[in-house]
């Protein structure tokens, strides 16, 4: 089954005195790409969080996201008293104004009136907010499965397209072959020249094993098998996928080269058009 790199996933969990709220966005890349965005005080947490994305995800560009929002009185914030006080002092000598008021409005704005202690983080609410990443995680790698689902129904169909394209350039070749024959003996004949009809023949032969394009057919027939197997798998692998396409067009591109024959060229044409939306769609598998 494969998986797309494409997901989204999100939870929130209400604590005591805090709402968590939790995103992961997940879009296509060659390799991970993770970024984070998350309070200061949950720093600490980081390494263990991208360990435990990568394992998940594997691979893409990953927005990570913790916002924290508080919702009860605790606060971490407090009034240096000591030195407001001394703010005020100061300032009552250099403005004209009896305001209390006034002052400590002005003394709060200055530099280290306030101070910021850091919250350790609680275990507790730790654990609480590390299964709700878990939720996330989950909610995103279902979201990978589903469009991975709707991909592979889409490969699924082109690679069936592809094979009946390639079944008309089968039932078609006999006849491209007998018009190359005819076009030959026709070109001779024009010139009137006489030739030794062995050595002719054995010429022509030779000719026409130049465009023959057995080999290509049934190429292209093991790969268009191989595609569909690799897509059943129990593992998502889009590189692996990548490359059976790669070969897939080899064959293709061998078939346009030697064909010549206008009606087998349209063929091709659409054969390339198929696979190259399985390329365009592949870059998306995980």
């Amino acid at each position: 089954m494969i998986q797309s790199m494409t997901g989204y996933g999100k939870s929130v969990i209400q604590l005591p005195t805090k709402k968590i709220s939790i995103e992961i966005k997940s879009l296509n890349s060659k390799n991970l790409d993770l970024n984070t965005r998350m309070p200061s005080m949950y720093r600490e947490k980081e390494l263990k969080i991208r360990k435990l994305i990568a394992s998940k995800l594997v691979r893409g560009k990953i927005d990570f996201s913790l916002y924290m929002e508080v919702t009860g009185e605790e606060t971490s914030t407090q009034i240096n008293k000591t030195v407001v006080k001394q703010y005020m002092q100061q300032l009552k000598d250099v403005v004209d104004t009896g305001e209390t008021t006034e002052l400590l409005k002005m003394a709060i704005r200055l530099p280290d009136a306030l101070t910021t202690e850091r919250d350790e983080i609680d275990e507790n609410e730790w654990n609480q907010i590390a299964k709700e990443i878990d939720n996330s995680l989950e909610k995103i790698q279902q979201y990978r499965l589903d469009e991975g689902e709707s991909l592979e129904a889409d490969f699924l169909t082109r690679a069936q397209n592809i094979s009946g394209l390639l079944d008309d350039v089968i039932a078609m070749d006999p006849d491209r072959i007998d018009g190359v024959r005819e076009r030959l003996t026709k070109g001779i004949s024009d010139i009137k020249e006489k030739v030794d009809e062995n050595r002719f023949e054995q010429e022509l032969v030779y000719y026409i094993e130049k465009f023959d394009i057995t080999e290509e057919k049934v190429r292209l027939t093991n790969h268009l098998d191989y595609f569909s197997k690799a897509l059943k798998s129990n593992d998502s692998n889009g590189k692996k996928l990548g490359f059976i396409s790669q070969e897939m067009g080899r064959e293709i591109n061998t078939i346009g080269s030697k064909s010549n024959h206008a009606p087998m060229q349209k063929l091709v044409v659409q054969m390339k058009d198929e696979l190259e939306k399985i390329k365009e769609q592949l870059l998306n598998v995980l």
